[in-house]
């Protein structure tokens, strides 16, 4: 069973002088009702992401992300922004309201405050502000994922700006310093694509 004390003072806030006060808030209820009472609030996660986002890595912050929704059991499937009912990261893309969350271990998902349209270019969005992960679209919905192991066996320039590459693991990995080149020139591939940016270069992977 979880230690739920431990955890109350990992990420709730409390120390070690909190313990009895503990005992006595958390007596006598399940264990999912002494998780919702002491997961942090949308605010302070929010607030611990950006500072991990913006003084280590993006890695650092999702990382944090990813361990707190596993631990004090976050995971959401149906996020939305007008039931609030586990904390989620709030994003500002194009000027509009987003959150990223993690679906299930390892599945972050991206979704929108309204409906929005997902464009090859909103996807290299997301992208650059993640750029440890690869994001794609799946069923209307947004999802990020880690990169993993990536061995390259043979490179082909499509054009000045815009190369090929084969993984050996049976991936194409397009690579370039234009996204508009660069899909350009993926119009003739067909398969499942994931999206990466890194270090301003675009980077489509074709399953």
């Amino acid at each position: 069973m979880t230690d739920i004390k431990t955890l109350a003072l990992k990420y709730g806030g409390y120390t070690s002088l909190d313990k009895v006060y503990l005992d006595q808030l958390l007596a006598g209820k399940t264990e999912q009702e002494q998780l919702a009472l002491i997961t942090p609030p949308p605010s302070v996660v929010n607030a611990y992401f950006a500072e991990l986002y913006q003084k280590k890595s993006p890695e650092a912050a999702t990382d944090y992300f990813a361990k707190l929704s596993h631990e004090l059991r976050l995971y959401n499937a149906e996020p939305s922004f007008t039931i609030e009912n586990k904390p989620f990261i709030r994003l500002n893309l194009s000027g509009k309201s987003f959150g990223f969350c993690y679906e299930e271990e390892g599945l972050g998902r991206i979704f929108s405050e309204t409906e929005e349209a997902i464009t090859a270019d909103f996807l290299f969005e997301i992208a650059q502000i993640f750029p440890h992960q690869l994001v794609y679209e799946e069923s209307g919905k947004i999802y990020m994922k880690a990169i993993g192991e990536e061995e390259v066996v043979s490179v082909e320039s499509l054009t000045p700006l815009t190369d090929l590459e084969n993984l050996a693991d049976g991936r194409k990995r397009l690579k370039g310093y234009s996204q508009e080149d660069l899909l350009q020139e993926a119009v003739v591939f067909s398969g499942k694509r994931y999206f990466r940016s890194e270090n301003r270069t675009a980077m489509l992977y074709i399953d």
